[in-house]
This record gives structure tokens, C-alpha cells and sequence, in this order.
């Protein structure tokens, strides 16, 4: 499970090393808490995902457009990147288990106050108390995972940790379409909130007392990005990420009104593209250790090639399935490419170049939810697939001129 490890290098440098565990490294592993963790980042990545498979419904109900609702992706993006970057300084006092309890709190009351919401506002109202709980739990997830075990089994430790993320990812998008579609969108977020319960109670039983010891400064960052080649790098970050939240946010609407497939074969593609993903994941380990640059700039232009394809195939469903699934393969080696690269760019500042990499995802999810609702208001759901392929042509560009062949690599 090496790979998972290399896909999420970035969220170990960015994690909260202010947190200290008082479970010594050569005690007997907490398993129990490390599920807990696993658990938690289950039930916050299902509440992530899941407007993009209910976003028709949701916005039929509210009385919005798709364009509108779709903005309930970009609230919690933009609460999760505001939190990534503040929550070490917010909490440098408090025991880090009661800070993560809080957080799954926050899951709870979120997907409740959705299930309930009477409008768009409260609506997003909800999903900022998502946005909060999701950055402040994955900036501090890692390292308090790292403290649970001994060093030897750190590895298994973070493979159970990120299972959680490949689970969601496979899990959220195809329950909350068949679901949705037979129980109504609001008891998928009741269901989400059970879930948020479970790692709750789990949490309570298992998590030992993390003692802080202090917090990260966040003008590290700004220094970061002045370095050569940063500014290129985070652009070319920002755009192939934008480029996939347009895409998937508005997955849904695409294949209603274009391919015309039913609940069922909707839940079908997005399954597909779940386990595609997870496929993406663990290729894009394997192959960046052999050729780096031609996979980072290979990846991009798969999803231009995607993106442009579902505009104009998009109406046969086989084809659109085809589609959706290399879509799914080609980001799932995004994250490992781009932390890769980063690590290998800033090694003297691993801890805050990560950061910074979470940091402009962020605001990629909000950024791509954002313009891509814009576009379907405007133009039409087709439209967002172009703009999407386009964008990720751009960030091919990009990719050619800041990704060089490095020492360690056999690019």
C-alpha cells in the first residue's frame, strides 16, 4: 500500500506537527483509534462528494438553478482552505482529541442542517460547517495518525487513514444517486449524518489525549511562493484542479440532460468512476518513479482529451461511460503527481510547501464549482465540459515549462 502513502505525501507535510501524542512509539499500535481516524475521513469525504451526484434534485427542491446549488461545493471549499491555513494557530492550547471530536461534531450538524435546509441559504450556511470540519480535520489527521502507532507500522497506519479517502471516493457519488433517486436527496444526508455519528462514538472510545506543543507560522508560504518555478507549479495546480471540479460537480446535469441515463446507470458511471480513481491512484505511484514529467504531462492531457470528448460524444451513454471512467483514472494520479513534485521542489520546506499545495486545491474546488456554475447558467452544461478541457490544455502548457527532469527520477 506504498502508493497511497505517495499519493498523500503532501497532506503529511501539511499536517498539524504541533500535535504530540502522549502514546509513546514503542507501545502497542492503536488500531482502534487509527480506524477512527479512517472513519472520520470517511464520513467527511461522503458529505464532500455527495451534492455532485444529488445536485438536480437539491436544486429542483430549493428552487435554485444547478448552477446555484452546485455553489454548495464551492462554500465548503472555500471554509476548508480558510481553516487549513488558520486552524494550528486557532487551537495550539487545546487536547487535539477533543479538537477532533469537535470536528466530527461539526460533520453531523452539517449534513442535519442540510437534510432540514428550507433554502439556499441555509443550505450553505451547512455546508461551511462542513468546510470548517474537513480542513481542520485533514490538516491535523495525519500526524496525529503517525503518533497512534510505532514508526515501523506508520505505513499500514496511513494505508488504513487514506482507505478511507479511496472508499468515498468509490462509495459517495453512486449511493447518493441510487439513494436519492428512491428515498429523496434529504435522507442521503441523514444517512451521511449517521455516519458522521459512527466515527463519533468510535473516536470517543479509542482516541488517547494529544498534548500541543505549539503551531506553524504561515509567512513560510508567502516566501514559498516567490521561489523559481512555484508560481508557474501552484498555477498549473489551481487550473488542473479547477478543470476537475467543474467537471465533477456538474457530472450529474451532464448526464440527465446529454446522455439521458436513468438513476440507475447514472449510479453505474459514477461508479465507475470511483473505482477508476482508485485505479488512477495507485498507477500514477508507479509511474512517476519511473518517467515524472511525460506522467504529469500526460495526465492533463487526458482530461483535455476527456473533456472535449464528453462534448461531443457525450449523448451515447457508452461512450460517456468510456469517458467518465479515463477521466476518473487520470485524476486519481493528480494528487500523487503534484505532491511528488512539490516535495522534490521545496525539500528544505517540506511541512509548508505541502500547505501551500492544500491550500490552492482548496481554492481550485471553489474556484472550478464557481466558474463552472456560472458557465451552466449562462451557456449550458456542455459548455462546462469545454471550458474543462480547455483549462486542463492550459495547465499542459504549464506542466512543460515547470516540471524538469530530476535527479531522483528516471524522467
Amino acid at each position: 500500500m506504498l502508493h497511497c502513502n505517495r499519493a498523500y505525501e503532501w497532506d503529511v507535510r501539511m499536517s498539524d506537527y504541533s500535535s504530540t501524542m502522549t502514546l509513546p512509539q514503542e507501545t502497542t499500535p492503536a488500531w482502534g483509534a487509527v480506524v477512527s481516524m479512517m472513519l472520520g475521513v470517511f464520513g467527511l469525504v461522503t458529505a464532500e462528494f455527495l451534492p455532485a451526484s444529488l445536485l438536480s434534485p437539491m436544486a429542483h427542491d430549493l428552487g435554485v438553478t444547478e448552477g446555484l446549488a452546485g455553489q454548495a461545493v464551492t462554500t465548503t471549499a472555500v471554509l476548508a482552505l480558510v481553516t487549513s491555513l488558520l486552524v494550528t494557530s486557532v487551537i495550539r492550547s487545546l487536547d487535539r482529541r477533543l479538537v477532533l471530536m469537535s470536528f466530527s461534531v461539526l460533520l453531523i450538524a452539517s449534513n442535519l442542517l442540510v437534510a432540514s435546509a428550507p433554502s439556499l441559504g441555509m443550505l450553505l450556511l451547512a455546508r461551511m460547517l462542513l468546510g470548517v470540519a474537513l480542513g481542520g480535520f485533514w490538516t491535523m489527521s495525519v500526524a496525529v495518525t503517525m503518533r497512534l502507532v510505532p514508526m515501523a507500522l506508520i505505513p499500514r497506519a496511513l494505508s488504513i487513514l487514506f482507505s478511507g479517502v479511496s472508499a468515498a471516493t468509490i462509495f459517495a457519488a453512486p449511493f447518493g444517486s441510487y439513494v436519492g433517486s428512491m428515498a429523496g436527496w434529504r435522507d442521503v444526508f441523514l444517512m451521511a449524518a449517521v455516519l458522521g455519528g459512527l466515527a463519533l462514538m468510535v473516536q470517543f472510545l479509542t482516541l488517547p489525549r494529544m498534548v500541543p506543543e505549539g503551531a506553524t507560522p504561515l509567512r513560510t508560504l508567502l516566501a514559498l511562493v516567490r521561489r523559481p518555478r512555484m508560481g508557474l507549479g501552484i498555477l498549473a495546480i489551481l487550473l488542473v484542479f479547477s478543470a476537475h471540479f467543474a467537471f465533477f460537480t456538474y457530472m450529474r446535469p451532464f448526464l440527465e440532460t446529454i446522455t439521458g441515463v436513468a438513476a440507475a446507470g447514472m449510479a453505474g458511471i459514477f461508479l465507475a468512476f470511483g473505482i477508476a480513481n482508485f485505479f488512477g491512484t495507485m498507477l500514477g505511484g508507479v509511474m512517476l518513479e519511473h518517467k515524472m514529467r511525460l506522467t504529469m504531462v500526460v495526465l492533463p492531457l487526458l482530461m483535455a482529451v476527456v473533456g472535449l470528448g464528453l462534448a461531443i460524444f457525450g449523448h451515447a451513454p457508452v461512450a460517456a461511460t468510456a469517458l467518465v471512467a479515463l477521466w476518473g483514472l487520470a485524476f486519481g494520479a493528480m494528487p500523487v503527481a503534484w505532491s511528488t513534485w512539490m516535495t522534490r521542489t521545496v525539500p528544505d520546506e517540506a511541512e509548508s510547501g505541502g500547505g501551500l499545495l492544500v491550500a490552492t486545491i482548496q481554492f481550485a474546488i471553489a474556484a472550478g464549482a464557481a466558474l463552472g456554475g456560472a458557465v451552466f447558467d449562462r451557456t449550458g452544461v456542455t459548455s462546462v465540459f469545454i471550458l474543462g478541457g480547455v483549462v486542463s490544455l492550459a495547465a499542459v502548457a504549464i506542466v512543460l515549462a515547470v516540471v524538469r527532469p530530476a535527479a531522483p527520477v528516471n524522467a
